[in-house]
């Protein structure tokens, strides 16, 4: 009997304690991850275990993202595959530098602005053959090997060839967004390829695809040019005329990846790294220049008054990703005007600081020369790649070509065919605004954070949310993204809507109920405890002290991060 009276003294002391002292600010599910040699953080298990097992056979940080990324488009189709497009921002150890990939695909020469204006369309449909742009995810891979990698390409894609023919075991987040994919089952090939006993397979049953087995030996054997040029770039060409679809061999034959200069805006001292369009990445440096000048601090997290200026940032900012993000070839953008502070200075002059605003126009910066999947990941050697790939909307155009086991992405919907003179009109052969970004943090010129968060239009957003958790509330890697977000939805967006009413703001659990009515009373049409949308992050962290890495996965994902 004193046994157990003392054990229980002694739980109740230790619970009553740890409540006391409890961090209240501490979001965290699960512990970060430190490991010395290798880190991966990726949306699902087996991909990180594969990644991390190229590391230790001999690979860098490439390497180990193209298989994961390979194995991704087996094991979380809903989010990318080879049918889409890819961006990389890629710390290289021996130059000391960053780099940028843009491997996007442009719209097929075929499919013309008439073609939409004489079936009296008004916005690209998400699903069928007009969405469909080529494929930029295996050029990218090629691209990102061909300069950086070290392990042949046969033993890169091996785990997912073995994986595609042996199967696996779907994960529970992953298998609900296969469910969604009930409205895409009348495009060519797509029930056989994923749903095969004509449902979306359940958690924890085995799914197996062969034929994107067979696609991916293919390209392991005979290099990218058999997808853009050679026997499988003729069986997507020879499938497209079948259907009476767009895309022809020569849209692929022409297809080339580009190299581009990564842009930053500094942040209380830290460099934060974006892409330049046609992705929307400077829409977060825009949002953080806008930011700097006030005290989130002393605000405090999540507060209505940092919530709020948040949202107007936001808004802001987006305003300029609907009138100046497009194709650079075609649109250049004032990108360094638009990522000035002097610009940010005067950007942030429109925000009321006790009101909602309903409507923002886009401003005139000077004219200066200048679902999907997301992994992040750091080798012994101290390369880093923050990596990011995605069909656009969950299984992409849901167009399957014959035997290949991938569908083609639908990033074409984000074209604007009601406005001929904007940017980002749609046209032949051009480049369409893209969401996806991966980003990256630098410190006194060294590496620090590769990181990147999935999820259409929250990215932007969801970056700037990571960043303000890290600098501004001294957060944790793994608190800084599992802390309760926000989602504001209704900005103004390339494909020609206005917004005019302030838009939506959601918010996950976790927002207290004060900040919550003080929202309201500013005016924000608030909807508190959304189960979804708020993206999917991965990072991982050079602690270059204690010549670490610290990663991260957050629990919206079905994913970890792992090292060794």
């Amino acid at each position: 009997m004193p046994l157990k009276t003392s054990s229980f003294f002694f739980c109740f002391t230790f619970l009553f304690y740890g409540l006391i002292h409890a961090d209240s600010s501490s979001y965290a599910t699960r512990p970060v991850v430190k490991a010395k040699n290798g880190m991966l953080a990726t949306s699902h298990p087996l991909a990180t275990k594969i990644g991390l097992q190229i590391i230790k056979d001999g690979g860098n940080a490439i390497d180990a993202a193209i298989a994961a990324n390979a194995a991704l488009g087996l094991m979380e189709p809903t989010g990318g595959g080879i049918g889409g497009d890819l961006f990389a921002i890629v710390w290289s150890a021996k130059d000391k530098k960053l780099y940028g990939l843009n491997a996007s695909g442009r719209s097929p020469q075929l499919l013309t602005w008439d073609y939409f204006r004489e079936h009296n369309l008004n916005r690209v449909p998400y699903s069928g053959p007009l969405p469909v742009t080529v494929p930029g995810c295996v050029d990218g891979w090629f691209e990102l090997h061909g300069k950086f990698g070290k392990l042949p390409m046969k033993e890169i894609l091996a785990p997912a060839i073995k994986y595609c023919r042996e199967g696996f075991e779907l994960t529970p987040i992953i298998a609900r967004h296969w469910s969604y994919g009930d409205d895409l089952i009348k495009q060519p090939n797509f029930a056989s390829t994923f749903f095969p006993n004509g449902r979306s397979p359940k958690e924890g049953e085995s799914f197996k695809n062969p034929d994107l087995g067979n696609t991916l030996e293919i390209i392991a054997q005979e290099g990218r040019d058999a997808f853009y040029k050679g026997s499988l770039a003729k069986r997507m060409d020879a499938f497209s005329k079948k259907h009476g679809h767009f895309l022809r061999y020569e849209d692929l034959a022409s297809h080339k990846s580009l190299w581009v200069e990564p842009l930053k805006s500094n942040y209380r001292g830290y460099d934060i790294w974006e892409l330049p369009p046609n992705t929307q990445g400077i829409a977060a440096l825009q949002m953080l220049n806008i930011l700097e000048k006030y005290e989130l601090r002393s605000w405090g997290h999540n507060s209505a008054k940092t919530l709020h200026h948040m949202v107007e940032a936001k808004k802001l900012s987006y305003e300029d990703r609907t009138k100046y993000y497009a194709d650079p070839q075609l649109s250049p953008a004032p990108l360094k005007g638009l990522i000035s502070k002097e610009y940010a200075d005067a950007r942030r002059q429109l925000i009321n600081s006790e009101k909602v605003s309903e409507h923002f126009e886009p401003g005139n910066p000077i004219l200066q020369n200048g679902d999907t999947v997301y992994l992040s990941v750091g080798d012994k050697e101290g390369n880093m790649i923050s990596f990011i790939q995605s069909n656009y909307a969950g299984f992409g155009s849901g167009v399957v070509p014959d035997g290949m086991g991938f569908s083609f992405q639908d990033r074409g919907a984000l074209f604007n065919i009601r406005d001929k003179n904007h940017p980002n009109a749609y046209a032949p052969g051009k480049l369409p605004f893209h969401t996806i970004i991966p980003a990256f943090i630098t410190k006194d010129g060294a590496p620090w954070l590769s990181f990147g968060l999935m999820g259409g239009a929250m990215q932007p957003q969801g970056h700037v949310q990571i960043v303000c958790n890290l600098i501004d509330f001294d957060m944790n890697l793994q608190e800084a993204c599992d802390a309760p977000r926000f989602r504001h939805y209704g900005s103004s967006t390339s494909t020609g809507y206005k917004m005019s009413d302030s838009g939506t703001l959601r918010l996950e659990k976790g927002v207290s109920s004060e900040s919550i009515e003080k929202l309201r009373s500013m005016g924000h049409d608030v909807r508190p405890n959304s189960r979804s949308g708020f993206g999917g992050f991965q990072g991982v962290i050079w602690d270059k002290e204690n010549k670490t890495y610290i990663g991260a996965s957050e629990s919206r994902k079905d994913g970890h991060a792992e090292g060794y």
